[in-house]
């Protein structure tokens, strides 16, 4: 028999959110953890905010929001203020009634400053870390570390000459857009020596390889524990071809001083492949690195040139071996992180902006991966 519409609506309902929400669902572990870090932090929250006047909006609301944001592909924080007005689980995750009223998307930018200065981004991730060590969910020795390149937000019209009389622009009004003037680079060779973007100054021109187009960018690098997958470290750094090795010290670095675990075998590509950071890595870091050297003769008896020959003779081991077959899956995280994530493009201007980004993508990773991994181990089947 064919239902009927009730045009009459009931005044008032009673509805259990928590009832909503499948008892299976990611949301629940990924909620569970990040409250209990949340309230591990209460000390740097109060520090981070005054004792009088008016009450903010909660941090911790703040970075359960931008979870969400990672986790849901929402493009925008104006459209996740909308997408939490709306959405009965996302208020559920937030721990806001039914009846409250959201903030403006304008909160975001006036604690992102805050954020920074008190490292309370920092601290969220390093802490999400800590957890899955204490759970003995990450690996104590062997990792894998690699970056990637993030768009700049700026477009391509922006990199312009530094002596400004020297560009080429047309004052658009033929085509009919005064506020997007045509750029004509023709003929003109542009290097980042000679040219900067006018929206985001920080942006380097790069190319990643030849035949492939130079873009305005900033690089990602990410240091990757080799038993789960998990993310142990991530930072964004200028795209000049030399910060993939200068990152990958600082986070080896970190991760001893922050986690206090020391990295003892390190897998890479080839772009690592330089004689003095193999060298510093293994004899000043204590860390034996698995990639594979260019090839040709080494020649040489400087210690860079040792460096490079004690990495080639390591390739026979089947430590190497399988440490470059795991080393693959780092690459899981960046296509996560930029398809999902929505770090494909920086969102921001200032590269300390998108590095608050990418870290609260990177936690948010951490946590669904933790999730599913707890998912897994108390039902295989639906894991599946």
């Amino acid at each position: 028999m064919r239902g009927q519409v009730i045009p009459q609506q009931p005044l008032w309902y009673a509805i259990d959110i928590e009832s909503l929400i499948a008892a299976d669902h990611p949301l629940r572990d990924v909620k569970r953890r990040a409250d209990a870090v949340l309230v591990a932090m209460d000390r740097e929250f109060r520090k981070a905010y005054s004792k009088v006047g008016r009450p903010s909006v909660p941090p911790e609301m703040l970075l359960k929001a931008l979870l969400l944001q990672a986790l849901y592909s929402i493009r925008s924080e104006r459209r996740l203020v909308e997408e939490i007005q709306v959405n009965l689980m996302y208020r559920w995750f937030l721990d806001l009634s039914l009846d409250a009223p959201v903030w403006d998307a304008t909160s975001f930018t006036t604690n992102r400053e805050r954020f920074e200065k008190h490292g309370l981004i920092r601290s969220f991730f390093d802490r999400v870390v800590e957890s899955a060590y204490l759970e003995k969910l990450a690996s104590v020795d062997h990792f894998t570390v690699d970056g990637t390149l993030i768009d700049s937000y700026a477009s391509m019209k922006s990199f312009r000459r530094r002596d400004a009389d020297a560009v080429k622009v047309r004052d658009g009004s033929d085509d009919g857009d005064p506020g997007n003037p045509t750029v004509n680079f023709r003929g003109e060779k542009r290097s980042n020596a000679t040219h900067q973007s006018l929206s985001d100054p920080e942006a380097l021109l790069y190319r990643k390889a030849a035949g492939q187009p130079s873009r305005l960018c900033h690089s990602a690098h990410a240091l990757m524990e080799n038993r789960n997958g998990l993310l142990i470290d991530i930072s964004v750094a200028q795209a000049d071809g030399h910060a993939e090795r200068a990152e990958a010290l600082a986070m080896v670095e970190r991760t001893r001083e922050r986690q206090k675990v020391r990295v003892r075998t390190l897998g890479m590509d080839a772009g690592y492949d330089a004689g003095p950071f193999l060298h510093t890595l293994e004899h000043e870091k204590g860390v034996v690195p698995h990639l594979p050297t260019r090839r040709g003769k080494i020649t040489g008896t400087n210690e860079a040139a040792d460096a490079r020959r004690k990495a080639r003779r390591r390739k026979r081991n089947k430590g190497y071996q399988l440490s470059q077959r795991i080393r693959k899956r780092v690459e899981e995280i960046f296509g996560w992180a930029k398809t999902i994530g929505g770090a494909r493009r920086a969102r921001h201007v200032g590269r300390w902006k998108i590095g608050q980004h990418v870290l609260l993508v990177g936690t948010a990773y951490n946590l669904l991966r933790l999730a599913r991994m707890a998912l897994r181990e108390a039902s295989p089947a639906a894991a599946a």
